[in-house]
C-alpha cells in the first residue's frame, strides 16, 4: 500500500485533518515506527535466563510461527505490482570470511541466520526464522514484521524476544542476542498492511548463561525468590506415614505437601461405632469406619430449630452453631448480604443506654452430614534449588556471526538465495521439514504479484519454493557468495502461497524493499543497543 512521502525539508499546505494527523505522530513523515522492547539491562538478562534455564527447555519448548492458516494459503494473483520509488541502492555486507577461489558444489549455509524467539498474546512460545545484518553497531536482526508485532493484539510488539544465530536443538553457539528496540514502516505498525511486513531489531551483546544450583531451606527459597532469584522445587512422592513424620516436624510452612486428587463425596448414614470418645476423630476424617467424615451443611434458624438435639440421634451440630462477635463493618456487609439472601444466619446488636450501638453479633446454623470420600490423596515432599545465574558477555552480534548487506528498489527477475527453518506441514497434511536444520531456496524473482486483500497485499514479489511457516523471516539474499557466504538482504519470507492449487505451498513471497524500506533500514541501523552484562 503506497503512502506519500513528505520531504524532510519541504513545505507543504496541510488541511486542518491532515495536520492533525501528522501533530498525532510525529513519525509518520519519514515513515518509521519505533517500539522498546527489553528497557533495561536487567530485563535484558531476565529475558535471556527465561530461553536458556534448565539447559534451553524454553528453546526446545517454542513451536514454529503459526500466524498464517489454510485459508490464508491461497494463489497469487498477477496484477498490480510493486514499483521502485528511488534509484536502485545497497549497503555493503560485513564479515570475516576470506574469498576463496575454490568452487563449491553445496551451498553453505550463511554465518548470520538463526531463529528468533518470543512469547505471543497467548502466553504461546514460538520462533521464526531471521538473519544478522549490517548495521553501525554491529548489532541488528531483520526478519518479517509479523515476527516482532504480534498481529492479535493491535500490533504490540512480542514479549520476551531474542535472536539465536546458529540455533540447534536448544545451543545457543554464539550466545542469546536479546532485542532492545523495534522497528519497523508506519503503515505494518498501525495497519498491519502486509506490503510492509519487515521488521529490523537493534539487540544487545550476546550473553552466555550458566549456573551453580544449590539446595536450601523453604525459608531461604521463599525470600531469594521474593527478590527476584533464580530457582525450582522438586517434588518426590511420598507414603502416607512419611508425610505425617514429615508434617509433625516441619508444619504447614513446612515442605512436606499432600492433597486430595479426583475428590468424589457423597452422602452417608452415621456410622454405628460413633462415641463420645471418637467423635473428633471422626471430624478429623479417622474414626475407626475408615473413609467417614463428619462434616457440616449450613441451613437456616427454622430449619436447625426443627433438626432433633442430642449426641447419639440428633442433627443439630450445636458446636459449630454458637454466636460469635464481628466487626462494624462485617455486620453492615452481612446485612446487605441477608436482605440479597445470601446469608442464612442471624444477626445481633448491642446498644448503650443512649442507643449507641456498640457490640455487633452473628450466628450460623449447621447440621451434622456424614460424608464418604473415595478420593486419592497425594503425598510429597518437597527440595528447594536456587541457581546462581553467571552471564558471560559474548561482544556483538556482527563482530561473532558478520552482518549481511541490504539492498533496495532492485529489479526482479533476478536469482536470489532464502535460507530458513520451515516446520509446518502443507495445507494437505504432508510434513517434509522438521525445523531443526536450515534450509535454502534458489530462484529468479517473479514481478506484479499481489496476495491476500485480508492483508492487504498489494506490492509483494514471489519466488518458487515449497518452504511452510517457521521459514517465516526468513532472509532473501541477492547476489549471494557462497565462499563469503554473504549477500545483500532483499526481501524477507512473508506469505505462503499454492499457485496450483494442490493444497501444496509452492510460492512464497516477499514486500518489496523500496526507499521508503531503507529509511527504516538506517534508521535501525544508527541505533545504538550496549551490553546487558
Amino acid at each position: 500500500m503506497k503512502r506519500i512521502l513528505i520531504p524532510a525539508g519541504g513545505a507543504i499546505v496541510a488541511t486542518g485533518l491532515l495536520a492533525a494527523g501528522l501533530a498525532g505522530n510525529a513519525q509518520a513523515a519519514s515513515d518509521v515506527a519505533s517500539d522498546p522492547m527489553a528497557t533495561s539491562a536487567a530485563n535484558a538478562k531476565a529475558i535471556a535466563q527465561f530461553w536458556a534455564d534448565n539447559n534451553g527447555a524454553a528453546l526446545r519448548a517454542a513451536k514454529e510461527s503459526n500466524v498464517w492458516d489454510k485459508g490464508d494459503v491461497a494463489k497469487l494473483q498477477s496484477k498490480g505490482g510493486y514499483s521502485a520509488d528511488t534509484k536502485p541502492g545497497s549497503t555493503a555486507p560485513i564479515g570475516q570470511e576470506k574469498k576463496t577461489t575454490v568452487k563449491v558444489q553445496n551451498v553453505n549455509m550463511p554465518k548470520t541466520i538463526g531463529k528468533v524467539f518470543f512469547v505471543n498474546s497467548k502466553g504461546e512460545k514460538k520462533w521464526c526464522s531471521a538473519t544478522s545484518i549490517q548495521s553501525q553497531y554491529r548489532n541488528l536482526v531483520a526478519t518479517a514484521g509479523h515476527c516482532v508485532y504480534d498481529t492479535a493484539t493491535n500490533s504490540d510488539v512480542l514479549s520476551k524476544w531474542v535472536f539465536v544465530p546458529g540455533y540447534y536443538q536448544g545451543k545457543a553457539p554464539w550466545g542469546i542476542y536479546v532485542g532492545k528496540q523495534a522497528f519497523t514502516h508506519y503503515d505494518f505498525d498501525v495497519y498491519e498492511d502486509y506490503d510492509r511486513d519487515y521488521a529490523f531489531v537493534t539487540v544487545y551483546n550476546g550473553v552466555s548463561l550458566s549456573g551453580k544450583t544449590s539446595k536450601v531451606l523453604p525459608s531461604e527459597y521463599k525470600a531469594a525468590v521474593a527478590k527476584g532469584a533464580v530457582g525450582y522445587v522438586k517434588e518426590t512422592t511420598i507414603t502416607k506415614e512419611e508425610f505425617d513424620a514429615g508434617f509433625d516436624k516441619y508444619g504447614e510452612s513446612g515442605p512436606y505437601k499432600s492433597k486430595v486428587v479426583d475428590p468424589k463425596v457423597e452422602t452417608v448414614a452415621k456410622p454405628s461405632d460413633v462415641t463420645n470418645g471418637n467423635v473428633e476423630d471422626y471430624i478429623k476424617g479417622e474414626g475407626p469406619t475408615k473413609g467417614i467424615q463428619l462434616t457440616s451443611a449450613e441451613v437456616s434458624k427454622s430449619v436447625y430449630d426443627a433438626a432433633p438435639s442430642g449426641f447419639d440421634n440428633g442433627a443439630k451440630f450445636e458446636r459449630l452453631s454458637t454466636e460469635v462477635p464481628i466487626s462494624k463493618e462485617a455486620y453492615d456487609s452481612l446485612v446487605a448480604a441477608k436482605g440479597d439472601g445470601k446469608f442464612l444466619g442471624t444477626l445481633r446488636v448491642v446498644k448503650n443506654s443512649a442507643g449507641t450501638e456498640t457490640a455487633w453479633f452473628k450466628t450460623q446454623y449447621y447440621i451434622k452430614k456424614w460424608i464418604k470420600s473415595t478420593a486419592q490423596v497425594k503425598y510429597w515432599v518437597e527440595d528447594y534449588y536456587l541457581v546462581d545465574i553467571a552471564a558471560k558477555d559474548n561482544g556483538r552480534l556482527g563482530d561473532n556471526v558478520g552482518g549481511q548487506g541490504f539492498a533496495w528498489n532492485q529489479p526482479t527477475g533476478k536469482p536470489v538465495r532464502v535460507f530458513g527453518y520451515p516446520a509446518a506441514a502443507h495445507p494437505d497434511g504432508n510434513k517434509n521439514y522438521t525445523g531443526v536444520t536450515p534450509k535454502w531456496c534458489y530462484g529468479n524473482t517473479t514481478k506484479k504479484l499481489q496476495g491476500s486483500a485480508a492483508k492487504k497485499i498489494e506490492e509483494h514479489v514471489a519466488l518458487k519454493c515449497a518452504f511452510t511457516e517457521g521459514a517465516d523471516g526468513g532472509p532473501w539474499l541477492y547476489k549471494y557468495s557462497n565462499s563469503k557466504r554473504l549477500g545483500y538482504l532483499n526481501g524477507v519470507v512473508s506469505t505462503f502461497n499454492d499457485q496450483d492449487g494442490n493444497g501444496r505451498v509452492d510460492y512464497i513471497s516477499s514486500p518489496y524493499f523500496d526507499g521508503e524500506t531503507n529509511v527504516v533500514y538506517k534508521a535501525a541501523a544508527a541505533s545504538w543497543s550496549g551490553k546487558i552484562v
